[in-house]
This record gives structure tokens, C-alpha cells and sequence, in this order.
């Protein structure tokens, strides 16, 4: 590992890797800062966010039938406002609670490292409100169910448990999908093939754009994954909102994709196709190329996007093995902050710099976030929330980072002397520029804004 001094080895560990530094957290990487990351990598992956009380939130099947039940509600009240905002109240209270919960999580947490990868993952198998309201009600799910529990897993489980996710099926219109061939295709000339859920699998999920695969590999594998489905209004109570094969709409006959031929298989063929692409040394370029990106530079060193591909190939996609080549990988130690937070990033790492978490999430979250453009489970695209800091630096993107900065610090700067605060926030990234302008402030709270707004806080 790079040698450089141990002060500096505990802030990059808790400012690059993790979500920035709460009260205690230099003391803890201190003294082994490469030890206090690989103790964050869990075999069960990361911590699930809870309800208040510390109870589980709504699984994605129930989020689905209050969804069916709001809808049902809305129909009911026709054209009187009040009766359809009211029937909509319950649906939008519970998706606030699991944003304000995961929020909370983030700033809160112990175990930043863990959480900063559990989001990775989680942007990388995007599915987003934009799409509707029946996949805002249920995104915050798909994520507590087929993201955080496999993100320290094999890659394989990770993507199966995404692919067939419901939200995902439904975020991708995996649902609408028929077999030209299939019964129901035969009987319905109406119905098609919907190609969306093969291509972003194979373009963002595993095997990257410039592997090489062709349109006719998409359409093939499109083709498998006919009869991928959820049950939906019209099913059985007990499979609303769950995975539902429907073998009527599977689209006959062997496959050809990527090279590789697959036999009839109904289900079978297409969880067959996704796990040749977990294997493919395509996929592992590319979810290295997404790691060194996301955690070290916009522009990272192909010596640390090789030796995270070697250690996805040698463990058969071990996630954990991933993790632990990140941050043992003497280039993700580079004493140089190359990224720009993300808003959700800055948000959260102002709450821990406070040693609180959000309470309000109106104020709190929702409000400053979709100032900034960044709001929890809306990325606009299916490859999710840009990692480059040129689209989260436009001038007039900073100054609503400053206008916010203001405002939290009037509420939420920390009591005590600003210079101990921003050497706590900081460690030692915490320049002699940076610390001079701190003192200059005239009020605790001008301090701890400029701190903020640092060009030391606002990098990782």
C-alpha cells in the first residue's frame, strides 16, 4: 500500500470510501484504517433500513397491493380532489418514511463503507419513480429486498435477484413482454416483444456496451426471458406484487445468444443466459470499471480497474473479494480527492458532521435533494445517477449547495469551538487554507457553512 501518513490513510478511509466522517469515526480508522473497512464487509450483506422502533418496513408485495388499493381509491372518488388527494395520503406517508429511514441509515450508520456500497449497487441495478407511481411505491423495496442483501454476495445472485425482481420487470416493461410465438402471442396479434429488460441487462446490469454483443443477441435474450412476469390486479391476492412465471407468453425454442447456444427451457433458459453473463470476463471489465470509477476517479487508473477484474474472475464474481481488492488496491489510496459528491453523497455527510441524522424528510431530504436534482429512487435513466462531477458542478448547481449549506447550518451547527469541528469533519484533508478560513468566520454557524462548502468536504 502506498506509503503515506497514518492521519491521512484514516480520513481517505472515511471520506472516500465511506460517507464522510461523524463524531468518533477517525478514532476507530485510526489505527488501522484498511482493517476498520474490511470489518464493514458482511456476509450478509448491508444493513437493512427500519422503521421507526426499529421495525421492518413494508415488503415490496404489500407496497404493491397499497398501490392497487390507492389506485382503487382514486377511481372510487372520480372527480372530487379532495377525496382522490386524500386516497393517495397513506401510499405517499409510507414511501417518505422508507426515504427518511434510509436517509437515516446513512447518516447514522457505523459502518459507512458497507452503506456507500450497498448505494453503488443499488444506482448500478437502477429502477426509479419516474417511471410511475406503482414503481415509486414499491422502489424503496426492491432495494431492501434484491440489492442490499446480495451486495457482499456473488455477482450471479445479485443480478438474478434483480432481474426478476417485480419492480424491475415492471420499471422495464418486462410485463408487457409476449412471444410472437408463444400461445398467447398467437391468439393476441397486438402483443409483442418488449426488448427492454434484455437490453439494459446485457448494456448496464453485466456485460457493458462494448462487449461486442450484437441486436440480434438482445432481441434472443429477450426472447428467453418471455414469461418473466409479476402477478398483477387481476391475480390471486397471495401473487399480487410477486415474480409470477407465465408459461402461455414464453416465446418456443432454442436461443442463440452472445455466441452460446441454449436449449428450450421455458424459465430455465433465461436464468441459464444471466448466468454465462455473470461469468463472462466482459461483465467483471465492466463492474470494475463501475467500482474504480465510482469510489477512486472519473478517469481511473486501468491498473486498478485490471486488478479489480482479476479479483472478480479468480473468486467467480465474490463480491466480498471485490470489495476487499478496492481496499487493498494501493491506487484507491491516491492521496488526491478526484470526486465530487454526489447531492445525496453531500447531504448525508453533512448529517454525519453533525453527529445527527434527518428527522424531518420533507426539510430535511425531499426538499433540499430535489433542489439539487438528485431525488431518492428518481433517476431520470435506466443507467441511473451520473458519477462524473462535471454533471453535478454547473454553477448554478453549486449555488444551490451553498443556499442549503446556509440554511442547515443556521439549524444544525455543531455546539463548540468550529476549528475542533472541522478537524473532526476533516482529519487531516483539513488544509491550512481551509482552517484559516474557518477561524475568519464571525459566527458558528458561518464557520460550519463554510466548512461545508470546502473544497475538502465537497471532494472525496
Amino acid at each position: 500500500m502506498t506509503r503515506i501518513d497514518p492521519d491521512l490513510r484514516a480520513a481517505i478511509a472515511v471520506t472516500r470510501f465511506g460517507l464522510g466522517a461523524k463524531p468518533g469515526d477517525f478514532d476507530a480508522a485510526r489505527a488501522d484504517p484498511q482493517g476498520w473497512l474490511q470489518a464493514q464487509i458482511s456476509p450478509a450483506g448491508a444493513d437493512i433500513p427500519q422503521a421507526p422502533g426499529g421495525g421492518a418496513l413494508p415488503d415490496s408485495q404489500k407496497r404493491f397491493q397499497d398501490f392497487l388499493a390507492y389506485r382503487a381509491a382514486v377511481k372510487a372518488a372520480g372527480t372530487d380532489m379532495v377525496a382522490r388527494k386524500a386516497a393517495s395520503q397513506p401510499l405517499n406517508d409510507q414511501t417518505q418514511q422508507e426515504i427518511l429511514s434510509r436517509a437515516w441509515l446513512g447518516a447514522t450508520t457505523p459502518s459507512p463503507f458497507r452503506e456507500r456500497w450497498a448505494l453503488f449497487w443499488d444506482n448500478h441495478f437502477t429502477v426509479s419513480s419516474a417511471k410511475g407511481e406503482d414503481v415509486a411505491a414499491t422502489a424503496a423495496a426492491f432495494e431492501r429486498e434484491a440489492i442490499r442483501p446480495h451486495v457482499f454476495g456473488r455477482f450471479h445472485d445479485l443480478l438474478a435477484a434483480s432481474s426478476g425482481h417485480p419492480v424491475m420487470l415492471t420499471y422495464l416493461d418486462q410485463v408487457q413482454s409476449v412471444g410472437p410465438g408463444s400461445p398467447a402471442g398467437r391468439k393476441r396479434a397486438t402483443s409483442g416483444l418488449n426488448e427492454n429488460l434484455g437490453r439494459e441487462i446485457m448494456e448496464l446490469h453485466s456485460l457493458g456496451a462494448d462487449a461486442g454483443y450484437t441486436q440480434a443477441d438482445v432481441t434472443e435474450f429477450a426472447r428467453a426471458l418471455t414469461g418473466w412476469s409479476m402477478g398483477g390486479g387481476g391475480s390471486a391476492p397471495e401473487q399480487q406484487g410477486l415474480f409470477l412465471y407465465k408459461p402461455n407468453v414464453h416465446e418456443p425454442g432454442p436461443r442463440q445468444v452472445f455466441g452460446k447456444a441454449y436449449a428450450p427451457g421455458e424459465q430455465a433458459q433465461a436464468q441459464a443466459v444471466l448466468a454465462d453473463f455473470a461469468a463472462s470476463p466482459h461483465t467483471a471489465g465492466h463492474v470494475a470499471r463501475q467500482i474504480a470509477t465510482h469510489f477512486v476517479s472519473d478517469t481511473p487508473p486501468a491498473t486498478l480497474v485490471a486488478r479489480l477484474q482479476r479479483a472478480y474472475l479468480n473468486s467467480q464474481g465474490d463480491l466480498s473479494t471485490v470489495a476487499t481488492a478496492l481496499i487493498t488496491a494501493p491506487e484507491a489510496w491516491d492521496p488526491a480527492a478526484q470526486k465530487l459528491k454526489t447531492p445525496y453523497e453531500f447531504l448525508i455527510s453533512s448529517f454525519r458532521a453533525t453527529g445527527t441524522g434527518p428527522t424531518d424528510v420533507k426539510r430535511d431530504v425531499l426538499n433540499p435533494l430535489g433542489a439539487m436534482g438528485h431525488r431518492p429512487f428518481a433517476a431520470p435513466q435506466p443507467n441511473g445517477w451520473s458519477d462524473a462531477a462535471a454533471d453535478w458542478a454547473a454553477p448554478d448547481a453549486i449555488i444551490k449547495r451553498l443556499t442549503w449549506s446556509k440554511t442547515f447550518a443556521n439549524a444544525n451547527a455543531p455546539m463548540g469551538d468550529p476549528v475542533q469541528t472541522a478537524q473532526a469533519t476533516l482529519g487531516a484533508r483539513l488544509t491550512p487554507l481551509a482552517l484559516a478560513t474557518v477561524k475568519r468566520a464571525e459566527t458558528r454557524q458561518e464557520a460550519f457553512a463554510i466548512l461545508l462548502m470546502s473544497p475538502e468536504f465537497q471532494r472525496r
